[in-house]
């Protein structure tokens, strides 16, 4: 089977087709831009992927090899309700479906049992520490993960898996597609906006999810907040044993751990022990080059969580100086009145302008300095963009031996990138 995959470069859509690949399907894809997920694509064998999302690209990868399948990424439909892809594929009779369908497909077939990691922030930290710890254990699993690591692809299923762990977001309801055997909440605070447009819907939806899995563990606060609990496996406390640095991530790896108890008979001792030895993942407070760091905080909760482990590690004799780019103007017009405290503990924010994406053109776009006001200390921040300005003041900073954390949510032409190709020429 030929499965086209538009939008192939992110981070959902991205790790199934690898998943698809290893399971004997023909994977081609398209993505607007760029990116150094497309570059790891194509370094694991993906190499059929173009940088066009027209009628004529996918007409010339369905005349190489007529396509079976499109799995498109939700962002497809939302930017271009007509879009060309789409309506190739119904004009000449090609099956259409968002990756849920997909991936449902692939756990029936190969009977895995699904651990979704659902929640506002956390996922991909708390999605690779199960990995992580599973794989320590000798547990063979499938599983997607929205981030690189290190100690495996990010799609990928071991020979004689039984458990696919599985990064859910609820993005355009995705989550709502699936019936796992446990899901696992990291954290529940109103996002997607554009999606839920209350915050009643958006606790209705969790409170969905939560109905249709056999098991769920979450906090105490996500369960109060959500107003749920019978049945449910509900944390109090993180255990004194983890020495991680940064509490979300303490809590993480806490949630991490009581799953893996809910599948095997692990003494505490020694799943604190493999935890401790989390080598982390790319883009949580990654190290990109000495006193650089990049993290993917983008709401205000995971923003203080950011703030907390940044301080964490650099300790009392270091400023922390944060470069802080926004994910999507969209969610900036609901998010702007939570900032207050989030920066806290830094010396200096450089703030750029938000990464666009998915955005509403009748809404006026958030400038920094709009933004910067709704600070409880504006005086900390100021406005700033990428370029050779930019870069020297990093540099000075480095020099000064202080503590420089990117705080940015964005792919192909994000503040990330762009640090990579300055400071590690990645």
């Amino acid at each position: 089977m030929h499965v086209y995959f538009s939008g192939i470069g992110g981070t959902a859509i991205g790790p199934l087709a690898l998943i698809a690949k290893s399971l004997g399907y023909t994977v081609s894809g398209s993505d607007k831009q760029d990116s150094q997920y497309i570059e790891y694509l194509r370094a694991h064998g993906i190499t059929d992927i173009v940088i066009d999302q027209s009628s004529d690209a996918i007409a010339a990868a369905h005349a190489r090899q007529p396509i079976d399948w499109l799995v498109y990424t939700s962002a497809l439909t939302i930017e271009n309700p007509s879009a060309p892809e789409i309506q190739f594929c119904q004009a000449n009779g090609i099956k259409t479906s968002k990756r849920d369908e997909l991936l449902n497909v692939i756990l029936e077939r190969q009977h895995l049992k699904l651990l979704a990691v659902a929640g506002t922030h956390g996922k991909s930290t708390t999605t690779a520490m199960l990995i992580w710890l599973l794989k320590q254990l000798g547990v063979p699993i499938g599983y997607n993960v929205g981030a690189k690591i290190s100690y495996g692809d990010m799609g990928e299923i071991a020979p004689g898996a039984q458990y696919f762990v599985y990064e859910c977001d609820e993005f355009d309801r995705n989550f709502l597609h699936f019936k796992p055997y446990i899901s696992i909440l990291s954290g529940v605070s109103w996002d997607h906006h554009e999606i839920f447009p209350t915050r009643g819907s958006y606790q209705q939806a969790f409170r969905d999810f939560i109905a249709q899995s056999e098991q769920t563990i979450l906090w105490q606060e996500d369960a109060t907040y959500l107003g749920v609990g019978n049945g449910l496996l509900v944390l109090q406390d993180e255990p004194a044993g983890l020495s991680l640095a940064g509490e979300f991530n303490r809590r993480d790896a806490w949630l991490a751990i009581r799953t893996a108890q809910q599948l095997g008979d692990w003494s505490l001792d020694q799943l604190l022990e493999i935890m401790n030895r989390f080598p982390g993942l790319q883009r949580r407070m990654e190290l990109l080059t000495p006193g650089l760091y990049s993290d993917y905080a983008h709401t205000p909760e995971k923003i203080r969580g950011a703030m907390s482990t940044a301080l964490e590690m650099a300790g009392p004799d270091k400023r922390v100086v944060v470069l802080y780019e926004p994910l999507t103007d969209r969610r900036q017009h609901h998010m702007k009145d939570d900032y207050k405290d989030c920066f806290s503990g830094a010396a200096k924010v450089y703030w750029l302008p938000s990464y666009l994406a998915r955005e509403d053109p009748s809404v006026a776009i958030l400038t920094p300095h709009e933004l910067i006001t709704h600070l409880a200390d504006p005086s900390i921040a100021q406005p700033a963009a990428m370029g050779p300005d930019l870069q020297q003041t990093i540099s000075r900073h480095l020099a000064a031996g202080d503590f420089v954390v990117a705080i940015a949510g964005g792919g192909g032409g994000s503040l990330d990138e762009w640090l990579r190709q300055e400071f590690t020429g990645k």
